[in-house]
């Protein structure tokens, strides 16, 4: 029993210490512990801690009544000494291997605990690099929006100039095609007057050679 308790006691121990430091057999024992708490496994370390608790306190018990038959005696025998040492022993043993494996489940429990808030945290860090991406991307992208719209506007301006310079070169177009509108309605006006002017001439030139015509007749007459 002593043996089994020692070999226990020792074995807790080497795991605490594993758990304690950033070493290889840190994670054997976090895998072994991880395999020993699927299943049944936490129903056996309950059961055997139960177990333990209660030869505890028979070791307990039995030391108080040996020393309370040693209080009605006087002294205790050889016999009692080596009974009570033996059950101190085992009870000390007990307890310290009871306390042990609770430090051992509560290491696990916040390793455990460590690395899931760690991969979290990477998460929330990859997520927060990809969204500060995304920012930059989206700012990139506005700048490129931004120089494509000014762009765009010095395009409309320009073909706004050349809109209004069309609009006056049409205006000036008008404005001459009046102008020789109006000089071709005066030519045609003199044109007309210069063809009353001619007919006027030649009905003119007409009764002169008439008049001519008679008055040689009447001088041949």
């Amino acid at each position: 029993m002593l043996q089994l308790l020692f070999a226990l006691l020792a074995a807790e121990a080497a795991v605490a210490l594993s758990l304690l430091f950033r070493t290889p057999a840190r994670r054997l024992a976090l895998l072994a512990l991880d395999r020993a708490k699927r299943g049944r496994g936490p129903v056996m370390a309950r059961t055997v801690a139960a177990t333990m608790l209660l030869v505890l306190a028979s070791s307990g018990y039995s030391v108080a009544k040996i020393r309370r038959r040693a209080g009605e005696l006087g002294q205790l025998t050889p016999t009692d000494q080596v009974l009570a040492s033996r059950h101190l022993l085992e009870a000390s043993l007990m307890g310290y291997s009871l306390f042990l494996g609770l430090i051992i489940d509560r290491l696990h429990h916040y390793i455990r605990e460590l690395r899931t808030m760690k991969k979290n945290m990477e998460a929330v860090t990859k997520q927060s690099r990809t969204l500060e991406e995304a920012k930059l991307g989206g700012a990139e992208e506005i700048q490129v929006y931004q120089k494509d719209i000014a762009s765009l506007k010095e395009q409309v301006q320009m073909l706004k100039d050349q809109s209004q310079k069309k609009t006056e070169e049409l205006k000036t177009a008008e404005a001459n095609s009046v102008a020789l509108q109006k000089q071709s309605e005066g030519l045609l006006m003199e044109y007309d007057r210069l063809i009353a002017e001619n007919g006027d001439l030649r009905n003119q030139l007409q009764s002169i050679d008439l008049r001519m015509s008679h008055s040689d007749g009447k001088k041949n007459s």
